[in-house]
């Protein structure tokens, strides 16, 4: 296809896999982020591998504020003229994304959690798609955001459960607002997904074998599992799927 598409947080991790598959399949694809570096080496890789038909570019920005939204809007409106995807992928557990800082204590240190959270999961998915929703009112364009099994299930910590959860009311109204435009908007949600870096390297043995056998399918997932069914939901064959909360964690959803 020669479509345009924005991965956010698509440096690393399943961000990446999303990107690699659309820009396979020939799409020019825009990586955002907050590390240029980061995004600048991906680009750099995708490249060399031969992934890559239709271009990627990057841009850094901060989506967990306006200014950083507003000029993917800008950017993204000077560059292609059009945007036909979105991958709402950035964010993460502050828990695991602190580096190993002691975050505050007390009451200082609940509001920190919460609101990083909050911040990391929830406003960079809905700043960045309501500022490119003119774009997105057109026939074919498709909108797809990244939840967590942990929407379902808890995460130990509250915070990054609730801050999945607070997306899913918001494609069901994004969904509703766009639709009759012919756009389509969803989201995934998938269960341990290995090689993201998400756990900062943190994962025990022990724990990751205790996740693989909450599946029915007796592995965890990979970046690759996730990046399909993305690029399946912003396929033409998913035209009549808007709404939905897919979620991808061989059978695990409702393991111990």
């Amino acid at each position: 296809m020669d479509r345009v598409v924005i991965v956010s947080g698509g440096g690393t991790g399943i961000g990446r896999a999303a990107a690699r598959r659309f820009a396979e399949d020939g799409d020019r694809v825009l990586l955002v982020g907050r590390r240029e570096a980061v995004l600048r080496q991906t680009a750099e890789e995708l490249t060399a591998e031969g992934a890559v038909r239709g271009g990627i570019g990057t841009l850094a920005a901060d989506l967990t504020g306006p200014e950083g939204a507003q000029r993917v809007r800008d950017e993204a409106g000077a560059r292609y003229g059009r945007v036909d995807v979105l991958v709402g992928s950035a964010g993460g557990n502050v828990k695991y994304a602190s580096g190993g800082k002691e975050p505050p204590g007390g009451l200082a240190g609940v509001a920190w959690q919460w609101r990083s959270d909050f911040e990391s999961n929830v406003l960079t998915a809905v700043l960045l798609a309501e500022a490119l929703t003119d774009l997105l009112q057109a026939p074919g364009r498709r909108v797809v955001l990244l939840s967590s099994i942990a929407a379902y299930r808890g995460s130990g910590t509250g915070s990054y459960a609730a801050s999945k959860a607070a997306l899913h009311p918001y494609v069901y109204e994004l969904a509703g607002r766009l639709g009759p435009h012919g756009a389509t908007v969803n989201a995934v949600a998938p269960g341990f997904v290995e090689a993201t870096g998400f756990f900062g390297g943190r994962m025990p043995q022990e724990r990751r074998e205790a996740l693989a056998a909450q599946t029915v399918t007796g592995r965890t997932g990979t970046p690759e599992d996730v990046a399909e069914t993305v690029f399946w939901l912003a396929s033409p064959g998913a035209a009549q799927v808007t709404g939905q909360i897919v979620q991808i964690n061989g059978g695990a959803r409702y393991g111990n």
